[in-house]
C-alpha cells in the first residue's frame, strides 16, 4: 500500500489558490460536514479552541471521508510531543503556531521527521501507517509531510526570510490577530500599519518563492491579500458562522 498523497502540500507548491475554513468544535459532526462543504481545506485547531490532541483522532476520520478536502492540523504549541501523536493518527499537514526565529523552524523541522534528520519517535502500528500496511513508511513519509509555520509577531516578521528558506519549512502563514497585539494595536487587524506590514510579508514571501497563507474573515479583504499573491486563505471559522447565523435570525424577530 502506497503512503496517501498530499493534495495540500502539492497544490500548495503548484501555487493552486486554496480556500480554507477553521474548525474548532469538537466532536465527528462539524468536521464531516466542513470536510463536505466544498473547501479545499479544514484546520483542526488545538490552540485556540477546546479542542484537545485526543480530539484530532476523529476530526480527521470524518474529514478524510472527503478525499478532496485536506485537512491541517494546528497543535497547541511547537512540542515535538503533541507533533509526535498527531502525526501518528495521519495528519499530513501541520501548522505550528508563534514560530519567531530560524531556530524553532528549525525545531519544528526536526520535530517532523524520523532519524537521522530529525527526533520523530518510531511507532508501527499507527493509522499513519495504515496499520502497517504503508509499503516502507519510514523511509517514505516526509514525503508527503507538509510543514507550515505561523509568523504572527514583529520578531517573527524580522526574521521572515531566515524562518521561510529554513529546509523543511513549506509554507508560511501570517496570523494577523497575534500581529496586530505584537505591533501595538490588538484586535486592530485592519489598521493601517498592520495591514501595511502583512502586504510587505506577503511580497517578500512571493519574491523567495515560498507559498503564503493568511486568515482573512472579510471577503474583500481576503480577495485582496489573494491579489497579493496569497495562495492559501481561511475565509471562515465555524464559531464564528454559527454565532453570525445565531444572531441573525434572533435579530429578525426583535421590534
Amino acid at each position: 500500500m502506497q503512503n496517501p498523497k498530499n493534495r495540500f502540500k502539492e497544490a500548495l507548491h503548484a501555487g493552486k489558490r486554496q480556500l480554507g475554513i477553521w474548525n474548532t468544535i469538537g466532536g465527528h459532526a462539524v468536521p464531516e460536514l466542513l470536510g463536505g462543504a466544498g473547501f479545499d481545506w479544514v484546520l483542526v485547531d488545538c490552540e485556540h479552541s477546546a479542542v484537545e490532541t485526543i480530539d484530532v483522532l476523529p476530526a480527521l476520520q470524518a474529514i478524510g471521508q472527503h478525499p478532496e478536502t485536506a485537512a491541517l492540523v494546528r497543535p497547541a504549541a511547537n512540542d515535538p510531543t503533541l507533533f509526535k501523536r498527531i502525526l501518528d493518527m495521519g495528519a499530513q499537514t501541520l501548522l505550528v503556531p508563534y514560530v519567531q526565529t530560524a531556530h524553532e523552524a528549525a525545531a519544528a523541522v526536526s520535530a517532523m521527521r524520523y532519524g537521522p534528520q530529525g527526533m520523530r519517535g518510531m511507532a508501527g502500528m499507527t493509522r499513519a501507517t495504515r496499520y502497517g500496511k504503508v509499503d516502507n513508511y519510514f523511509a517514505t513519509a516526509s514525503d508527503e509531510l507538509c510543514l507550515v509555520v505561523q509568523i504572527e509577531t514583529i520578531e517573527g516578521l524580522e526574521n521572515l526570510e531566515a524562518i521561510a528558506q529554513t529546509d523543511g519549512v513549506d509554507a508560511v502563514f501570517i496570523g494577523p490577530a497575534d500581529l496586530s497585539a505584537s505591533m501595538g494595536f490588538p484586535g486592530q487587524m485592519t489598521h493601517p500599519q498592520v495591514d501595511a506590514a502583512i502586504c510587505d510579508a506577503i511580497r517578500r514571501l512571493v519574491d523567495i518563492g515560498v507559498p503564503v497563507g493568511i486568515m482573512a474573515l472579510v471577503p474583500d479583504t481576503a480577495q485582496r491579500y489573494m491579489d497579493k499573491g496569497a495562495s492559501f486563505v481561511a475565509v471562515a471559522v465555524d464559531l464564528s458562522l454559527l454565532a453570525n447565523a445565531a444572531g441573525k435570525i434572533r435579530d429578525h424577530f426583535d421590534g
